[in-house]
Formats: C-alpha cells, sequence, structure tokens
C-alpha cells in the first residue's frame, strides 16, 4: 500500500489530478448539499453537458476550450435559474430541455468537424492525462474563488437554501444568492469535466450530499461530512484507478457508490437504536 502512495505521488501527472480533482470534490460537495436541499440535484448533469457543446465548437474553431467553456456554462446557469422561476418549464424539465440540445449540439459540431477523436473523448470521460500545468493554476484560482465565496456568504445559502420566501421576506436578496450557487456551480463543473468527464461530473454534486445526509441532521453537520467523504472517495478512487487500470472518473464514482451504501447502512443500523 505504502509502495503503491509512493508510485502514485512519483507522476507529475498524478500529482496535478489529485490536486485539481480534491480541489473540484470539495467545491462540488459544498455546493451540493444546497442543490439537492433545493431539487436542483440534476443541474450538474445539464450544465455539463452545456459545457460539452462548448468544447465541441472550442475545439472545431481552434479556440481555448475553457475560454469558451467557461462564460458559456455560466451563462447556461442562469438562464436554468431563469427559466425555472420565471416560466412555465420548470426544475428538471429545463435542466432537461438545455441540457439535451446542448448535447445533441456538441454531437453534431464533433461529427463535422474532427470526430470522435481523443480529445472529445476525455472530455466526455474524464482523462488525468488531459490535465496540464496551466490547467492547475487556473483550478486552483477558480477553486479558491468558489470555497471562499461559499464561506463568506453560507449564512445567506442556508438561508436560502431551506426557505427561500421567507428569506426573501426578511431582507435577503435570494434572486442574488441563487444566481450565486449557480455561479459557483458552473465553475465547479467546467473545472472538474477534465477529470471526471461530463458524463460523470454530477456525481461529485449529488453522492456526498446523499451520502452524508444518512448520518448527519444539521445543515453544517452535512455540509461538514459531504465536504470529508468527496475528498476521501476522490483519493480512493484514484488509488482504485491507478491500481485496477480503470477510468478516473467512472472508479471515483464507483467508491461513491460504496460509500452512500455503508453510510446508508449506518443510518438504518442508529434508526433501530
Amino acid at each position: 500500500m505504502i509502495q503503491s502512495l509512493g508510485a502514485l505521488f512519483s507522476y507529475s501527472f498524478l500529482v496535478r489530478a489529485l490536486v485539481v480533482g480534491s480541489l473540484v470534490a470539495l467545491c462540488a460537495a459544498l455546493l451540493g448539499v444546497s442543490l439537492v436541499l433545493k431539487r436542483y440535484s440534476m443541474i450538474g448533469d445539464g450544465l455539463s453537458h452545456v459545457g460539452f457543446g462548448a468544447l465541441s465548437v472550442a475545439m472545431a474553431l481552434n479556440a481555448a476550450p475553457l475560454a469558451v467553456a467557461i462564460p458559456v456554462v455560466i451563462l447556461a446557469a442562469f438562464l436554468l435559474l431563469r427559466l425555472s422561476e420565471n416560466s412555465k418549464i420548470k426544475g428538471d424539465a429545463a435542466i432537461a430541455l438545455i441540457s439535451s440540445a446542448a448535447l445533441a449540439a456538441g454531437v453534431m459540431v464533433t461529427a463535422l468537424s474532427s470526430g470522435l477523436n481523443a480529445d472529445v473523448y476525455s472530455y466526455m470521460f474524464g482523462s488525468i492525462l488531459s490535465i496540464q500545468q496551466e490547467d492547475v493554476a487556473l483550478s486552483i484560482a477558480l477553486s479558491a474563488v468558489v470555497l471562499v465565496l461559499f464561506l463568506l456568504f453560507y449564512n445567506k445559502i442556508f438561508a436560502i437554501t431551506f426557505d427561500e420566501s421567507f428569506a426573501q421576506a426578511t431582507g435577503t436578496h435570494a434572486r442574488a444568492y441563487s444566481m450565486l450557487i449557480a455561479l459557483l456551480t458552473a465553475l465547479t463543473i467546467v473545472i472538474g469535466m477534465r477529470i471526471m468527464g461530463t458524463l460523470l461530473i454530477s456525481g461529485l454534486i449529488i453522492f456526498p450530499a446523499l451520502t452524508a445526509m444518512r448520518v448527519c441532521r444539521s445543515f453544517r453537520a452535512v455540509v461538514i461530512c459531504a465536504a470529508l467523504v468527496s475528498v476521501a472517495c476522490f483519493f480512493l478512487g484514484m488509488l482504485l484507478s491507478y491500481a485496477a487500470a480503470t477510468p478516473v472518473g467512472a472508479s471515483i464514482v464507483m467508491v461513491h457508490v460504496a460509500a452512500f451504501a455503508l453510510f446508508f447502512f449506518i443510518g438504518k443500523a442508529r434508526e433501530r437504536r
């Protein structure tokens, strides 16, 4: 085991993946608690599909992928929020509408330009080899922004998560903080697509929150537990991927599945007592 850990840290691309992935896992877990409680848990899946469409267009135009994906995914997050609040297309329907259209557009652009090459495949299913040194710097900066803003506005996020109408009645700018959550989620999705892939990144948002809710009851406890579980599962998933030569994104999600099952049985055991 110790030798495997030593070998894991001896490769620079694995170290880069661990740094970026741990930050993404932490950010996704923190935001995931609010998104799951507000019944927006599938927004990660929708935004990742939008990101794939944006990346496909960027590669077809020989543009910088992240420079195109970041503003497009942010705009999509704001659009989803607006559709859910002010139109007849609500919640999951709005997410399904935009994600399906963006994914179809991405596939069409890919088919008409370069085809399903290695770059596109890595964005769909994740690849630790695709993370470069400049990606690490950008990811650290964006993750720091997400963490600082989440901690700074923690009380407001807590308020709009449980009762947005009451929070607004007491003077809280609920719409502004909902937009903040959408912005932070969009940044997290874009950062995490390189490692997890567009098809699996939503697992980092959904699983830690649901897992923590099996054993924790207060919002603060769920947030802390979800963050710890997310980072631990990411690290164990990386070890599994390295040891078994399996896709990293799928390995991380499967570790999350195992953690959810474990916490589920722990929660059931506590209820019986």
